[in-house]
């Protein structure tokens, strides 16, 4: 059978980083104005009064000290507290695509591949721009590539599930490789005028190279040994904004059409549902826990990969087996495992195994077993 490895993967990171003070500053400016424009209304208990945060707040919390942004002054100005990013032309490449593509190029460059090597690209992503056409045919076009692609949405599992897909069509003879992107403008869709979410995401775009172990010609691939996915409907993670709502007013007024999420009920339902499956996973495979050498777990909150370590290995996973970017990146979405597997891998020998493991909206979990050759 044919043999899929990852032979590389990219990174492009924006140049806009905004600090937890510099994004509280921020949000209390708007929630002093906010509870001064409405002093008589919640002085007669019409309104509530807004609750300013605190730096300290957000990183207990989450375990986030910052985030890469495409634009930080709209963010940061308490009038807006929204990401101003400028229509393009339909003739000029679009904001994702071109974050895409230079996570692409980054990604063909490590695993020695041009163009013409690359049979398929997907994007797999939470955050698409537009409905169609679709995001992947236009980071195939910008790079020359041939063939066929296609977007795939799956939340913040996107990533799992795109490898698992591009490792499916090298099996099948389908792509000689694949090129999976993972373009991520979370901030487009948070509402930074709520005080208990306005601090998770960030923006990102990472790139795997999937191809077969007999075309890779890069020393330090990663045999892809076995990939689990799962889905479950839940409602606790939710965004309604579509190209069914039209308009800025329905976006800007809105806050079901922007993230929100049931904290406390996520945690509860996903944790345990991970766990579960990576165990079950790797017990699958005639492997146990402690034959891993590191989790590249989805980095959304800094406890719940505390708790799911600590149910795969009977303790809380160090930070040389579980490494964290969430505290630099916050949570980036479907590329947040992908950026802890492509800075937090240098050290791995022949035959040593690990994990990456994506859960999100949906709920959607992915895992990803993989072997350095």
């Amino acid at each position: 059978m044919v043999q899929p490895v990852i032979s590389a993967t990219g990174l492009y990171t924006p140049p806009n980083s905004i600090s937890n003070e510099e994004l509280v500053t921020s949000f209390n400016t708007y929630v002093e104005n906010f509870n001064a424009e409405n002093a008589d209304a919640i002085a007669a208990g019409t309104i509530e009064a807004l609750t300013p945060s605190s730096a300290a707040f957000i990183e207990k919390a989450s375990g986030i000290k910052a985030r890469y942004v495409v634009d930080k002054e709209g963010i940061l100005d308490p009038a807006r507290m929204a990401p101003c990013i400028a229509e393009r032309p339909n003739e000029e490449i679009s904001v994702l695509a071109e974050m895409a593509v230079a996570a692409a190029r980054d990604a063909m460059k490590a695993a020695d591949k041009t163009a013409a090597d690359i049979d398929t690209v997907l994007v797999a992503a939470s955050n698409m721009q537009r409905p169609y056409p679709a995001m992947a045919v236009e980071v195939q076009g910008a790079l020359g590539i041939e063939g066929f692609g296609f977007d795939m949405n799956v939340a913040c599992s996107s990533a799992t599930f795109g490898i698992q897909t591009a490792a499916d069509f090298i099996i099948a003879g389908h792509a000689r490789a694949v090129l999976v992107v993972n373009p991520e403008i979370c901030s487009g869709h948070l509402n930074f005028r709520d005080r208990d979410s306005h601090f998770i995401f960030g923006d990102v775009a990472t790139a795997i190279i999937v191809e077969s172990a007999e075309s890779c010609t890069v020393p330090g691939a990663y045999e892809i040994v076995s990939t689990r996915l799962k889905t479950k409907f839940s409602n606790n993670i939710r965004n309604n904004f579509g190209f069914l709502n039209r308009g800025d007013e329905a976006h800007a007024g809105d806050a079901d059409k922007l993230f929100v999420q049931e904290g406390r009920k996520v945690f509860k339902d996903v944790v345990p549902m991970v766990s579960d499956m990576v165990l079950e996973h790797l017990g699958d495979e005639g492997l146990d826990a402690p034959g891993l050498k590191r989790m590249w777990l989805h980095q959304a909150n800094q406890g719940m990969n505390d708790f799911i370590s600590k149910k795969v290995l009977g303790r809380v996973a160090n930070a040389e087996e579980s490494p964290v970017i969430l505290d630099e990146y916050a949570n980036t979405s479907s590329a947040g495992s992908i950026i802890a597997f492509h800075k937090y891998n240098d050290d791995f020998k022949p035959g040593d195994l690990g994990l990456i493991c994506s859960f999100g909206a949906g709920y959607s979990i992915g895992s990803v077993i993989v072997r350095k050759t």
